[in-house]
């Protein structure tokens, strides 16, 4: 039986975060997206609840005081968040909810579900996430140096998470995160409700077996 949390995957820009969130919803039907809310204009090419569910400010403002935010933050002037609503769908469906989100998304997250996983992704080395983040063609020298210094500060909140994941080669990041999940569905605390059905059902045998 498949057991439904919140999955919170951060890495710095250049990782590939969002590649491998995708490749883990394409490869299998047990996760699910977390579609962000966002008050920022959609762009061209961008779909209502596909990229983003677009909101004014007034409806983003009212979703915080009803808590119906697992998260939120204000970036560049522009507020996003996780509607509490997405995890809501993925537990009725049995799935597990990806979030892909940065460290401050996380601790909120961390703060409203207890049982929330957290992944680290980390790039292979310097070298590999200087040669993503130039790829892009969109980076010039101050912009770059500025992901460094928020690449660098975010590593020092790694000991914050409970797992570390190097994405070198996307299938293998993908699957060290298949592993996590199926390990996680196993823990004792997601165990309990079976665990109390099976006590009961040990202590009705044994009266029903007693002379």
């Amino acid at each position: 039986m498949n057991r439904s949390f919140a999955l919170a995957i951060c890495a710095p820009s250049g990782t590939g975060k969002t590649t491998v969130a995708c490749a883990l919803v394409e490869a299998s039907d047990d996760f699910v997206f977390s579609v962000s809310a966002t008050t920022r204009p959609i762009r061209p090419g961008e779909g209502e609840g596909v990229d983003y569910r677009f909101v004014g400010r007034d409806e983003f403002d009212a979703m915080i005081r009803n808590g119906e935010l697992l998260e939120w933050a204000e970036v560049h002037g522009e507020l996003y968040g996780t509607p509490r609503a997405n995890l809501e769908e993925a537990e009725h469906q049995g799935r597990l909810l990806i979030l892909d989100i940065d460290v401050q998304g996380a601790r909120q997250v961390v703060e409203a579900l207890s049982d929330a996983v957290t992944v680290f992704l980390l790039p292979p080395s310097f070298d590999a996430l200087m040669e993503r983040l130039r790829q892009r063609g969109s980076e010039d020298e101050a912009r770059l140096r500025r992901r460094l210094e928020t690449a660098k500060n975010e590593l020092k909140c790694i000991d914050e998470f409970q797992y570390v994941v190097i994405n070198d080669r996307l299938e293998d990041a993908v699957e060290q995160i298949r592993a996590i999940v199926g390990a996680e569905r196993q823990r004792l605390s997601r165990r309990s409700a079976e665990i109390a059905q099976l006590r009961r059902q040990l202590q009705e045998g044994l009266e029903r077996e007693s002379p």
